[in-house]
């Protein structure tokens, strides 16, 4: 009994000094003694069915105390539904303020919205109300910010005095319960079916150990907290309509991070700052965190700052507001995971990490009352100089475009236009650094505008940097993402002829052409639009037998002489089981709903190059497709492909557990994606055969050296030179340094393109711009064909690569074609389809799919 009584004392003593002892689980654990709550405002639990921190909210009863509280309280909550996700969950933004506020809110916005102007008339700020965005829980499974939301919205909602009425007065607050609704939703499910009565904090625990894909991300497995620069996903999109609908001062972004962490708050590193971010922007950033100090001593929380994290970065919620007059403000709290956990300081339970994001929401909330005028003061300052820049800036434009693609062209249009960026169609021809760019093909950005820093994010190329250590990209270069053609107008080359009229984009889907002239022999379809794919899979799923052009030829069409290049697609009639006129009927519903370009032909011989029935003419196989997935298997990386696939080509695939590989049969498929990851778990041998009787295998980036490493293919790959020299008489404290640096967070990396190769149909450039932020270098393989895309001698085009790391890139290869009996492994040593907007690299991918088979196995590996 003695020893059981120690034993006690010892664990007692231990949470007691590690201050995270389970608290009873009451709203009164959370909430502020000093302020008085209004007796009519529903509680949490009377909605909810539980207490805070009891259990995770499901995202249904977050949005169902949401509405609560707005019923209760409209004289201080005006609810609006944003939109939904990809599940179908609402998305909600709760405006709270004082009544005369909310009853003049257009008004407020209208004045507010009057800052950016810098050419306006100067707005009256010493009245004028501060604009702050609280937002919870980007990241799922990063779940005390959504469950603290409730609490946010509940003091917001009923707290009563002269301190809240003060605070009401004086802000605009919007706030968003759930940054991610599926992703917390499939989280809350996990953490609350693992949950014992008895709570269990042992970290091995299934409860705080979730199944792949988790909770972090969306309905595509896509880290929402990277979308909102390139706004891919329709969460990013309904979110940014309001953002930009606003301009808020400062924007809350609130995450949890390793569970054996305490607790950080912005700012962050000052070296890991992005350039084009104002000093003062960090200023008011050190300002604003002496008050979440202050609120988190009050109840003697640890927390850190100033080290880990970067404001680098714009296209996470934290930095992407500093490009915006506003400040983002990171919180990142160690994460229970489940409902409490064992970790380095002790139990960690799920309230204690809910009360650490209540307290900065408070916090925030109060500097933000405080700091009310110098917040407005610098938005407006920020818009002024940045309008000085945009004047006094070398290059007055930015032209961009695909003469063969619109649908790549228009996807960035539509990106700009979507944070507010005029863009304009190219009026009249225009040729700059030996690029000539055609009308009704390109389009035009002014610099001299209002969002004049989101166009040089877009369109720089960083080359330099204050330090070597990130805690994500270091490049994103829009148009060479988007595989376009681009440059910079200067001061004596800019027109206002140049632009034409405004892009005013749209969701609706554009339709695509059929040339003129006879089709009496059948139809070629132009390989080179990025929903051509689309186009070909959906005439194959209707029965249509296409061919492809493996070499380039020309054709008579309506009296004049059409060249044609290699991968333009053949649908020649007389092969097919329909009729002609049923042919007809099927290419002009194809064209209805693809934007791609049919031309009609009535003859099968060619001007020049071969005849439609050529051997060089192969056809095409439909490709039957599963993407291994599961544990080890990057989800982001395979959400990309899945987005691709799904979203923008309705290209079907199986989704193959890793788990399920061995028992599955898998002769079903013709190609297997491997994105990166380790596969372990996959029975290689399997694997092996299936490619030896004909499947293509596609691998990218880490799966490239699991083929390998397994004997499925055998490639060279290069080593990295050891980034240590004893003779500069390193440290111990060099090391993270020096490490952390040699990680490849991602830059942007120009390939040349064999344009004859298979891979390469639809390319007309014969180059290629690829994200890398990996480490697997390829050796150039001595079989010349085997190789269709490698790095030179100079590839780097944007981003922070160590010297090291560059001396293996250089000269390497990006994709190697290796035969492995009847069948082919394509490896890739990157990632074609990073994030989701890479779309200059969605072709190569997609050729892998439909051409692979046809490469040549002698020129294979």
């Amino acid at each position: 009994m003695r020893t059981k009584i120690l034993t006690i004392a010892l664990v007692v003593l231990c949470l007691s000094t590690a201050g995270n002892a389970q608290p009873p689980v009451s709203l009164q654990y959370y909430l502020p003694d000093s302020v008085q709550y209004d007796a009519t405002i529903p509680v949490p639990k009377s909605v909810i069915g539980h207490e805070v921190g009891e259990w995770h909210v499901t995202h249904d009863k977050l949005v169902q105390y949401m509405y609560a509280l707005a019923k209760a309280n409209p004289g201080r909550i005006k609810l609006e539904r944003t939109g939904t996700t990809y599940e179908g969950r609402e998305q909600l933004l709760l405006f709270i303020s004082s009544a005369a506020n909310l009853a003049r809110l257009p008004q407020i916005q209208a004045e507010h919205l009057a800052i950016t102007n810098a050419n306006g008339v100067e707005p009256n700020t010493a009245n004028m109300p501060a604009v702050l965005w609280m937002g919870y829980s980007i990241h799922g499974n990063e779940s005390s910010g959504s469950n603290a939301s409730m609490l946010a919205a509940y003091h917001l909602a009923a707290a009563q005095g002269p301190q809240i009425e003060a605070l009401l007065s004086q802000t605009v607050i919007l706030l968003d319960p759930s940054f991610n609704p599926d992703g917390l939703h499939r989280f809350s499910g996990w953490a609350n079916q693992h949950k014992s009565k008895n709570l269990v904090a042992d970290p091995n625990s299934r409860e705080y150990n979730e199944a792949w894909p988790g909770g972090r991300f969306n309905h595509y497995w896509f880290d929402l907290n990277r979308d909102w620069l390139p706004a891919v996903h329709r969460e990013s999109q309904n979110r940014l309509a309001y953002f930009h609908a606003w301009k808020p001062n400062v924007l809350t972004d609130h995450h949890e991070m390793g569970s054996n962490s305490t607790f950080f708050f912005q700012p962050g590193v000052p070296t890991r700052v992005n350039p084009l971010t104002p000093l003062k922007n960090q200023e008011l950033t050190g300002k604003i965190g002496k008050y979440h100090a202050a609120f988190l001593d009050r109840i003697g929380s640890q927390y850190f700052t100033k080290e880990g994290y970067d404001d680098f970065y714009y296209g996470k919620g934290s930095t992407f507001p500093d490009m915006q007059g506003g400040i983002g403000i990171l919180f990142e709290q160690a994460s229970s995971r489940g409902h409490v956990q064992e970790t380095d300081n002790g139990l960690l339970t799920f309230p204690f990490t809910i009360r650490n994001q209540f307290v900065t929401t408070l916090s925030t909330l109060q500097a933000v009352k405080d700091m009310r005028k110098e917040l407005l003061d610098y938005q407006r300052s920020f818009y002024k100089q940045m309008a000085s820049d945009a004047a006094s800036a070398s290059e007055k434009a930015f032209v961009f475009g695909a003469p063969h693609d619109a649908y790549r062209s228009r996807a960035l249009a539509t990106m700009l236009g979507r944070h507010g960026v005029q863009v304009h169609q190219l009026r009249t021809q225009t040729t700059i650094d030996g690029k000539t760019f055609e009308p009704n093909n390109a389009y035009v950005v002014p610099t001299n505008q209002t969002q004049y820093k989101l166009i040089r994010t877009a369109f720089d190329k960083q080359l330099k940097f204050a330090d070597s250590l990130f805690y994500d990209v270091t490049a994103w270069t829009m148009p060479l993402a988007f595989g376009l053609d681009y440059a910079g107008v200067s001061a004596t080359a800019y027109a206002p002829t140049l632009l034409g009229n405004r892009y005013q984009f749209s969701d609706a889907a554009p339709t695509g052409t059929i040339e003129t002239g006879s089709a009496s022999y059948g139809y070629l379809l132009d390989w080179r639009a990025f929903e051509a794919p689309k186009a070909l899979y959906w005439l194959q799923q209707q029965g249509i037998v296409v061919k492809i052009a493996t070499v380039p030829f020309s054709m008579m069409i309506n009296g004049a002489t059409q060249k044609f290049e290699p991968g333009t697609v053949l649908i020649v009639k007389q092969i097919q089981q329909k009729s002609a006129a049923e042919v007809d009927a099927l290419i002009k519903a194809c064209v209805a709903t693809n934007e791609v370009c049919f031309w009609p032909i009535n003859s099968g011989n060619a001007v020049s190059g071969s005849d439609v029935g050529s051997r060089y003419m192969q056809k095409i196989e439909q490709p039957q497709m599963a993407m291994l997935v599961g544990t080890g298997v990057s989800a982001t990386d395979a959400g990309e492909v899945w987005h691709l696939m799904d979203q923008r080509l309705n290209l079907p695939a199986t989704h193959l557990e890793v788990a399920s590989f061995n028992r599955a049969n898998i002769s079903r498929y013709n190609t297997i994606i491997m994105v990166s990851g380790n596969y372990q778990a996959i029975n290689k041998e399997k694997l092996k055969e299936w490619v030896q009787n004909g499947g293509v295998l596609i691998a990218c980036e880490d799966a490239v050296t699991w083929c390998n490493d397994a004997g499925i293919i055998k490639v060279d790959v290069k080593k990295t030179a050891s980034a240590y020299d004893s003779a500069k008489g390193l440290t111990y404290a060099d090391k993270e340094q020096i490490d952390g640096a040699q990680r490849m967070n991602g830059a942007i990396f120009r390939a040349n393109i064999d344009l004859s190769h298979p891979l390469a149909f639809g390319y007309s450039q014969p180059y290629i711009d690829l994200f890398k932020g990996n480490s697997v270098f390829l050796q150039i393989p001595k079989k010349p064909f085997a190789c269709p895309m490698k790095y030179g001698s100079a590839p780097l085009q944007a981003g922070y690569i160590t010297q090291q790391n560059y001396a293996a890139l250089k000269n390497s290869a990006a994709v190697v074609v290796q035969s492995v009996g009847s069948g082919k492994v394509i490896a890739m040593a990157d990632n074609p389809n990073f994030r989701a907007f890479w779309l200059g690299g969605s072709k190569l991918f997609v050729n892998a799919l439909f051409f692979g088979s046809l490469i040549s196995a002698g020129s294979a590996l």
